[in-house]
């Protein structure tokens, strides 16, 4: 018998424990030993709680047990709940855990700490995908070129419903408020921090690299407007949220930020809440893995799937899935400005003569070739300049958009979003 505690029986914490009950026997089966939840920990107890297990307020107490053999970890946030993976480890329990954000500062610290003692976080990323398992397992044997996921369903359901309906960020942000898909405060969400949280953690998986969140390029959905939408339409793009990781030489660029992508690939085709997550390895080629990213049963479905895992393999490999450096030479992070890749740029003018030629004369300064351009006008006064660039580097558009912003024509901060091709 293998007993579980769960530090945290919120919405996933529940699901935890009635998954572990209702499919037991299947469970048994899969896992060769009965699994019992046996304790969880909130933080009030007044609250009731749709469990039929134990609970008390004090997390010193259940991991000072001695027949709690697994520790759940599903607190939220990341000081806290790293003293209390750290404290399970050290006391020899093996630990599941959901939090993107603790792994994102302190996978590496943890996994130094686990040795070879079960960690396991799948649910971390993309909730019900088996991510974490494809990467980790599935493509041993492949070096990964390149990631590019959909891993947050707030911000995918937001842009589903204002590419397909034409409705505006505001009103869309509204609705996504009330159905529960996004927070009060959903700058997490749609400003692009929890898809670069994940991101974190499957670039360890595939390349090595011990980056924090303030290390990569982080930008959300906010400035998205209906115009960009409709130039994104009729040239044959969808625009997401994407998660970037590519390896480069002995480099790798990590990216998340609003994407216009070719509605011929198929990670254009998730909408809606879901995530996808496509990974390309040299040997397998392109792999799409998609599903439900959050929401109490798919997360749980993945916590306990690797619950059954620890208890099925007695597993002793490391967390992050090598013992080694993954390549002969270290790989180390790209430079942001280094960063090369197409470039859509919205600029609103005033609508008077000379104003494309001073712009384009800024483009030309830094080496920037224009691929398309279009003017779509606003009223009798100004108009909207919608422009494609051919590949250049990231320091030199932000060189020039910097630059145009000052000009008299231009009436404000002119707005880019990466384009994937």
């Amino acid at each position: 018998m293998v007993n579980v505690a769960i530090i945290g029986v919120g919405t996933v914490g529940e699901s935890v424990v009635k998954i572990l009950q209702e499919n037991k026997d299947i469970i048994t089966a899969r896992s060769g030993k009965e699994i019992n939840p046996i304790i969880g920990v909130v933080r009030n107890l007044d609250k009731k709680r749709d469990v039929n297990i134990e609970l008390t307020s004090s997390v010193e107490e259940v991991l000072n047990r001695k027949d709690v053999d697994i520790v759940v970890e599903l607190m939220g946030g990341v000081d806290e709940p790293y003293k209390v993976v750290k404290t399970a480890l050290e006391n020899g329990k093996s630990v599941v855990t959901a939090n993107k954000a603790l792994l994102a500062y302190h996978r590496y610290e943890l996994q130094d700490i686990a040795g070879n003692i079960p960690f396991e976080f799948e649910a971390s990323v993309a909730g019900g995908i088996p991510i974490i398992t494809a990467l980790r397992d599935g493509l041993s044997a492949n070096h990964i070129e390149s990631i590019k996921g959909i891993m947050n369903g707030t911000s995918n359901y937001m842009l589903t419903k204002m590419i397909n309906e034409g409705i505006d960020f505001q009103t869309i942000l509204k609705e996504a408020q009330d159905l529960g898909y996004a927070e009060a405060d959903p700058t997490f969400d749609i400003g692009g921090f929890d898809a670069g949280h994940k991101l974190l953690i499957l670039a360890s998986i595939a390349y090595g690299i011990d980056a924090k969140p303030e290390d990569i390029l982080i930008e959300g959905i906010e400035q998205i407007s209906n115009e960009d939408i409709q130039f994104a339409k009729e040239f044959g793009y969808s625009i997401k949220l994407l998660g970037i990781a590519k390896r480069i030489g002995d480099e790798v660029e990590l990216r998340v930020h609003s994407t216009m992508i070719p509605n011929s690939e198929m990670i254009a085709k998730i909408d809606g809440v879901m995530n996808g997550v496509s990974v390309i390895g040299d040997r397998v080629g392109e792999t799409l893995y998609y599903g439900a990213g959050a929401g109490g049963d798919a997360t749980a479905s993945a916590v306990v799937a690797n619950i059954i895992d620890i208890v099925r393999h007695d597993k002793k490999s490391p967390m992050l899935g090598f013992k080694k450096p993954l390549e002969n030479t270290k790989l180390t992070l790209k430079p942001t400005g280094e960063i090369e890749t197409h470039y859509y740029v919205r600029i609103e003018v005033k609508d008077r003569a000379g104003v494309l030629a001073e712009i384009s004369k800024i483009f030309g300064e830094f080496g920037i070739s224009i691929e398309t351009m279009l003017q779509k006008n606003i009223d009798d006064n100004s108009a909207n300049l919608l422009i494609l660039t051919h590949l250049t580097k990231e320091k030199f558009i932000l060189n020039a958009i910097q630059k145009i912003a000052k000009l008299d024509s231009v009436n404000s901060n002119p707005y880019m979003i990466r384009v994937e091709k």
